[in-house]
């Protein structure tokens, strides 16, 4: 049975950065499913739709996305030499970049993206991961030893389909590494931006294992990472493959994650509540700065801030503009507001107010602007709850 938990009211698609103000186009309510323990978004958008020509992320924008990728790419070719990698998802080719060329395939549904990652020499089908494309690379590769994906599994609405096919190409003892924001953090951390058209579900170990179970595949490793605001790398081998121990990390993600209780319905009440008094608290604060005419200006056009901006109703009656790095972004509006996006400025006015559309990267950002933040320079976050931040 799937329960819904949480309604974060009118969406529009969190990436449809566009010249003309696009409203927001759907319902974005929670649900949590108490026999898989899976949370997930209760619409699906067409994938067409959401990953498409324009769709505007880069991983490459991330220099801590680039230092975690470079550091996983030196432990699998250490740990595990493959022969034959296959990355699904590799976006701008952050993560294929660090390996030799010869034994490295990506797969990249966004034709703009994909373009980025063959300039960099990369072999990329410009495709979704379906059957139709796995007939091709079973023809073509046969098995692979290494599967690899970030922040894409979660955006891709049938599961079964996802790890039935990769079954199929996965190396008997092959692994399969899977990057996605971290459902405990989430809850932890009260962070309900996680939720947007593109994350159809945020995994927790539980209910991951309990999908991978039906396709003769499972968890025997997990890493912690502090990226996205918190995810989890979850390393997945064949049910047959006995030669692999499941590691101790492992068992203590399912034990705190139970005492958490996140395998209960009751834990996302909990949390639904906790959301709405986060809203009413940002809410008060941006009232308070309006009243006493601040100003306030947006800093990285984040998926992650499209939710909440829509979600607590802070458009453009509150914000100068935002700021982002993005091409793509840049001259457009924030989806479903009249916020102007414009390029990025370092931070040098202390008498404005900046609200951390990307605070999961707050550390990188306090560095980058660190004249601004020493400088008596004000930043608005509502994670874990909705505060200002001040020198």
């Amino acid at each position: 049975m799937k329960k819904i938990f949480l309604d974060l009211g009118n969406q529009p698609l969190a990436n449809d950065f566009s010249k003309k103000y696009v409203s927001p186009i759907f319902r974005l309510k929670v649900k949590f499913d108490t026999k898989s323990k899976l949370v997930m978004i209760n619409k699906h958008i067409k994938k067409e739709r959401m990953f498409n020509a324009s769709y505007p992320y880069r991983s490459s924008k991330s220099k801590l996305v680039e230092k975690l990728f470079k550091e996983l790419s030196k432990k699998i070719k250490k740990k595990f030499k493959p022969k034959n990698i296959l990355e699904i998802g590799c976006n701008d080719g952050t993560f294929a970049s660090n390996f030799n060329k010869k034994i490295i395939t990506c797969i990249e549904p966004c034709k703009e993206v994909a373009l980025e990652a063959k300039r960099k020499g990369l072999k990329v089908y410009v495709s979704y991961f379906d059957d139709i494309l796995v007939k091709k690379l079973i023809k073509n590769y046969s098995k692979f030893d290494i599967i690899f994906s970030a922040n894409t599994i979660t955006h891709i609405s049938n599961l079964n389909s996802v790890f039935s096919n990769v079954s199929k190409i996965l190396a008997d003892n092959g692994t399969l590494i899977i990057e996605e924001p971290s459902l405990l953090e989430t809850i932890k951390q009260n962070s309900y931006d996680q939720f947007y058209n593109e994350h159809i579900y945020v995994f927790s170990t539980i209910a991951l294992q309990n999908i991978l179970k039906k396709n003769n595949l499972e968890i025997y490793d997990v890493e912690n990472i502090k990226v996205h605001g918190g995810s989890n790398r979850y390393y997945i081998k064949k049910i047959k493959n006995k030669r692999v121990k499941t590691s101790s990390r492992f068992k203590k993600n399912i034990f705190l994650e139970k005492r958490y209780g996140l395998h209960k319905f009751s834990c996302y009440k909990n949390f639904s509540k906790k959301v709405k008094a986060s809203k009413t608290k940002l809410i008060e604060i941006f009232n308070k700065l309006k009243k006493n005419n601040k100003k306030i200006i947006g800093y990285g056009a984040s998926a992650k801030a499209v939710t909440i901006i829509n979600y607590c109703n802070l458009k453009e009656n509150y914000f100068e503009h935002f700021y982002d790095t993005t091409r793509q972004k840049i001259g457009k509006l924030l989806p479903g507001t009249k916020i102007k996006v414009l390029k990025y400025q370092k931070l040098k006015n202390n008498q404005i107010y900046v609200f951390l559309g990307a605070w999961n990267f707050y550390k990188e950002i306090l560095k980058k602007e660190n004249f601004f933040y020493v400088n008596s320079g004000k930043f608005i976050t509502h994670v874990p709850y909705p505060k200002i931040i001040k020198k």
